[in-house]
């Protein structure tokens, strides 16, 4: 059985990056093991949204073929998880309702939301963002372009010195329907499932 870290509250630091992953890249993954070795996380989940409110459908690969992909892209390490959870909350998902769920689902956990510069600055639109600020510890990394303001009262809310890495999928998509050859952007084991 795998030591785990237990914190002082007893609960597993997991950070919940969120997303499309369509489909998963280098950035995700380096940002996501940044997160866990420099962060503090005990753990991190990848949670595949099957629908963004904020985002098309249009280009979205199946739901199943991208948890698939996020599962072929972190066999192996440890403190990576794919997680299909909201796959059965009511659609589209939001944020806040899937934080709710995961905490009366695994209460060993506390739950810290991963997001970009780029949604922070336009968290007031997210649905009950007030709640999410409040109950919910947010680790905010850089995003090119954004600047990055948190107000002295939001006292979890804590941004992160990852790297930069600014890779798309909407690069990863375009560069493959043209053919070209992307294989340092992509994990051997997602080329191989596209």
């Amino acid at each position: 059985m795998e030591e785990t870290t237990v914190k002082e509250n007893n609960k597993l630091k997991t950070g919940i990056f969120s997303g499309s992953f369509n489909p998963v890249h280098i950035g995700h993954l380096a940002l996501a093991n940044w997160l866990c070795e420099f962060a503090g996380l005990d753990e991190l989940w990848f949670v595949i949204t099957p629908h963004n409110p904020l985002k098309k459908r249009d280009d979205l690969m199946d739901d199943r073929l991208r948890l698939e992909l996020v599962e072929a892209a972190i066999a192996g390490y440890p403190k990576f998880k794919a997680s299909d959870f909201e796959f059965s909350l009511p659609q589209p998902t939001y944020t806040i309702d899937t934080l709710r769920a995961l905490e009366k689902t695994y209460p060993d956990r506390q739950f810290h939301f991963i997001m970009g510069a780029d949604n922070w600055a336009s968290i007031k639109r997210w649905k009950e963002s007030d709640q999410l600020i409040s109950d919910y510890p947010i680790l905010i990394y850089p995003r090119k372009g954004y600047e990055i303001q948190i107000p002295k009262d939001y006292l979890h809310i804590r941004t992160v010195d990852a790297p930069l890495i600014e890779i798309s999928s909407t690069f990863i998509r375009k560069a493959l329907k043209e053919g070209k050859d992307i294989r340092f952007f992509l994990p051997e084991a997602v080329r191989s499932l596209l």
